[in-house]
């Protein structure tokens, strides 16, 4: 009979498993609760206890350390052992996890949606295999836990979604996550095949394993390439990235995509899995992949000018920062992966709180469309705030995380690519505060044109609500709480990237 072994420390149980289990009892209890009137308080305070214990994690952690801690390990049927363990990035990333779920479950009330408690089982499910993942260090399990997420956030698409044609952004969003799914399992299969094959051991799925022992010459390019476009498409990235439009158009306005976006899985995938696994693949086409980034900052750029609707703009300023991570992750110097991993969770927070702020707006002028909005500042100035500190946040202004995060950035691009690629993303940065400001202008600064009843944004708006004013300003005081404060976030990626940098001679 397999037994499951954790060594935590001070900490005797296994703190990574009930991390992943606590969201999922949660949805349980709140399926079995069903219509109940404890149902949602209870859902909200799952989730507050979930992020209770990231942050004892995070208390506990050693972040000097690039050791992957807390261990769990479980010999289950070969290949699928359950080995769970935690650094620094990992505590980052669920922490964004955790805080995001929380806000999803008290925005979800402000926008009074239908059938709350199923909404909040759906959110807690989908948190704990984002938890799954982000302990996981067999590939196998996190493909697993990922297909399963990927089904669920659809359905939150599906069910809660605004627009009109739902059913073509799920079937959108299912067609490239699929795709990129059966592209990660692929390459994943290829990396058990390989390290079988020098082994002469079997297959192993396990990072330590497969970090340990080269891939195949020969098959070196094919799996970068295979899981480089697996966790692409979920980022997204330029030109993997034809499902958000849609998906942020039709779908659901903030919930899903905050889950999907808010929530940077696929850079986190790209930094704990593919770099170290494939380091010599990821060096030999570093300049192909970074001028394809690149070319997707100012791609995504000046099409998001072309937009009139508000949730369309923001599908692609997401595009366009997603590229610039891009950018940071494959200077492969120590100081840009700190700044991709820290602006990976500024881009999450700020693309949240502006989410979260259009689907205030939508509450209600029932449209996200700028030629319908304006005026808006008048009426609900604190979530015209919230939205412009986000949007600040996104391009790096001071004050925010993004600030000294886009700036390791920048100094570890222009160490490893030189000047052209680093005034290339800065000059892309530039057109991104462009459009972003514009939006701002006009949806809450530019006079409101009188529309005839019946029209969305047509009536008076209502002012905002404490329960608004509640959301918008935790992520407000979030962002600038750490913006002015960023030494223990940075101190939390700084052995684990410096530790990866050194697979790149840096």
């Amino acid at each position: 009979m397999s037994e499951i072994y954790w060594f935590n420390h001070a900490l005797q149980f296994p703190l990574l498993g009930l991390i992943q289990l606590l969201p999922l009892l949660g949805t349980w209890a709140l399926l079995w609760l069903r219509e109940h009137p404890l149902t949602v308080p209870l859902g909200r305070l799952i989730a507050v206890a979930e992020l209770a214990l990231v942050v004892l994690l995070y208390t506990e952690i050693d972040a000097r350390s690039a050791v992957l801690q807390f261990a769990e390990y479980n010999d289950l049927i070969g290949p699928f052992a359950y080995h769970a363990g935690a650094d620094g990035l990992t505590v980052l990333f669920l922490l964004i996890t955790a805080l995001i779920t929380v806000l999803i479950s008290l925005y979800g009330l402000v926008r009074g949606l239908a059938d709350p408690g199923r909404l909040l089982a759906v959110v807690l499910a989908v948190e704990g295999m984002l938890a799954s993942m982000l302990v996981s260090l067999n590939l196998l399990w996190f493909v697993l836990a990922s297909a399963v997420e990927i089904g669920l956030v659809g359905y939150l698409l599906w069910r809660w979604a605004s627009g009109a044609e739902k059913g073509l952004a799920m079937v959108r969003y299912y067609q490239f996550q699929g795709t990129g799914l059966l592209l990660l399992l692929a390459g994943v299969l290829v990396l058990g095949w390989s390290h079988g094959y020098t082994t002469g051991r079997g297959f192993s799925f396990d990072l330590l394993d497969l970090s340990a022992h080269p891939v195949v010459e020969q098959l070196r390019t094919l799996v970068f390439f295979l899981l480089f476009y697996g966790m692409a498409v979920r980022t997204p990235l330029f030109p993997m990235h034809g499902w958000l439009p849609v998906v942020a158009r039709h779908g659901n306005i903030a919930i899903a995509p905050s889950l999907l976006l808010g929530i940077k899985v696929g850079i986190y995938g790209l930094l704990r899995f593919v770099l170290p696994i494939v380091p010599e693949a990821a060096l030999e086409w570093q300049r192909v992949v970074v001028a394809f980034a690149v070319a997707g900052v100012f791609y995504a750029a000046l099409i998001a000018f072309q937009q009139s609707n508000l949730r369309r703009l923001m599908a692609f300023a997401v595009i366009s920062h997603s590229s610039l991570l891009v950018i940071g992750i494959f200077s492969l110097d120590h100081a840009a992966l700190q700044g991709a991993a820290l602006l990976a969770i500024n881009f999450g927070l700020a693309t949240t709180t502006m989410l979260f702020m259009i689907g205030f707006v939508y509450r209600r002028t029932r449209t996200s469309d700028l030629t319908a909005l304006g005026g808006l500042f008048d009426r609900i100035p604190f979530i015209g705030i919230a939205f412009l500190v986000g949007g600040f946040a996104i391009v790096g202004m001071p004050g925010t995380p993004g600030f000294d995060a886009a700036h390791l950035v920048l100094e570890g691009a222009i160490n490893r690519l030189g000047a052209l690629v680093t005034v290339a993303a800065a000059l892309g940065n530039v057109v991104a505060a462009g459009f972003l400001l514009w939006a701002f202008q006009r949806a809450f600064l530019a006079p409101r044109d009188e529309l005839p009843a019946g029209v969305p944004g047509h009536g008076e708006i209502e002012p905002t609500s404490r329960m608004e004013y509640l959301v918008a300003g935790i992520v407000v005081t979030v962002l600038l709480a750490t913006g002015f404060y960023m030494t223990p976030w940075l101190d939390l990626v700084t052995a684990p990237m410096n530790a990866l940098s050194l697979r790149f001679g840096h």
